[in-house]
């Protein structure tokens, strides 16, 4: 198998599990103890699934590379327009779930769509503005559900399809197409 790298990250988790990262980088996860060997006993096992996804990745760095880098006119004209858009969503998602929320802050993130504190103020990602407009409603009926749940459980999740049922569509959305909007951002700074 011909990767750029093979990361290990150890953990008290029960089974192993291989990721390819979007720089082509193989990442195994496995519980503390388990031999180097059995490690890699399951990566010659999952090698066709490495080697396509290395591919996909190939392929999707490529795209990304196509695309024009955002300047920071852009995102300065992008923080503006979220600024004036995604509190309505917030307001409006937010009196029909019957949550408050404190300040929203409007951010150029390379990691994040959105977050929302224990405090309750909200966090997004002014690439949103980029997005359709159904994966701007789903990043904030997500942050308004940890004014519920302050962590990913399945009642988390369980309150976002409440809110949103459709939400599982625009996540992956924002899995397939996020880092290449984010990838224009950085692109703007190298």
């Amino acid at each position: 198998m011909t990767v750029k790298k093979v990361q290990v990250k150890r953990s008290r988790r029960k089974t192993l599990a291989v990721e390819v990262t979007a720089d082509a980088e193989v990442v195994v996860r496995a519980p503390y103890g388990v031999p180097l060997a059995e490690i890699q006993a399951f990566l010659d096992e999952k090698s066709d699934w490495i080697q396509s996804h290395l591919q996909y990745m190939k392929k999707r760095a490529a795209r990304q590379a196509a695309l024009p880098a955002i300047s920071q006119a852009e995102i300065l004209r992008l923080k503006e327009k979220a600024r004036i858009y995604i509190p309505g969503r917030a307001a409006h998602y937010a009196a029909r779930m019957g949550v408050r929320f404190g300040r929203i802050t409007i951010r150029a993130q390379k990691t994040r769509w959105g977050s929302c504190t224990s405090s309750g103020n909200l966090n997004f990602n002014c690439l949103l503005m980029l997005t359709p407009p159904e994966v701007i409603d789903y990043v904030v009926v997500h942050e308004l559900c940890h004014r519920l749940h302050m962590d990913h459980s399945p009642a988390f999740w369980q309150e976002v399809e409440r809110w949103y049922p459709d939400y599982r569509r625009w996540k992956n959305w924002l899995r397939e197409y996020g880092s290449q909007l984010i990838g224009r951002m950085t692109a703007g700074e190298k």
